[in-house]
């Protein structure tokens, strides 16, 4: 039976978007079907209640669990995606869009991740965003 994660929907455009960049490299057919149980994800930046370094597939979920309590995706696009070492390591340049719920405000962002991939699974993740744009979203009052 195909599990649908209906707890992560704020976030599903996001999930969306990578599941397709990463193609037929990965098994799976939603984002926390395609990573790892020992996955690393990791954020080279700070964002506010977000951890820098999130090691397994629970802590990720777990962290991703209460993203849609704040923060509402309406689209990701924009996607450039540079495969490379024979499938094992994927770089996607993306874009997303949303609305922080506690203000009302427009979030747009660009990010550029690179996707470790071993035995069919997401293994790491490292991020990389635009953290003026973060910032001045965060801090804007409408």
């Amino acid at each position: 039976m195909k599990k649908t994660y209906p707890e992560f929907e704020a976030s599903k455009p996001y999930f969306d978007l990578v599941r397709g960049a990463v193609g037929k490299l990965v098994d799976g057919e939603h984002f926390f079907d395609i990573v790892a149980d020992n996955v690393v994800y990791e954020v080279l930046y700070d964002f506010p209640g977000w951890p820098r370094i999130i090691e397994g597939r629970a802590k990720l979920m777990e962290n991703f669990s209460g993203y849609g309590d704040y923060i509402k995706i309406q689209s990701a696009d924009n996607l450039i995606v540079h495969i490379t070492d024979n499938g094992h390591v994927v770089v996607i340049e993306y874009e997303v869009h949303g609305t922080i719920l506690a203000t009302g405000v427009k979030y747009n962002n660009r990010f550029c991740s690179i996707i470790k991939i071993e035995h069919r699974r997401i293994s790491h993740w490292r991020d990389y965003m635009d953290s003026l744009a973060a910032w001045n979203t965060l801090n804007s009052k409408r």
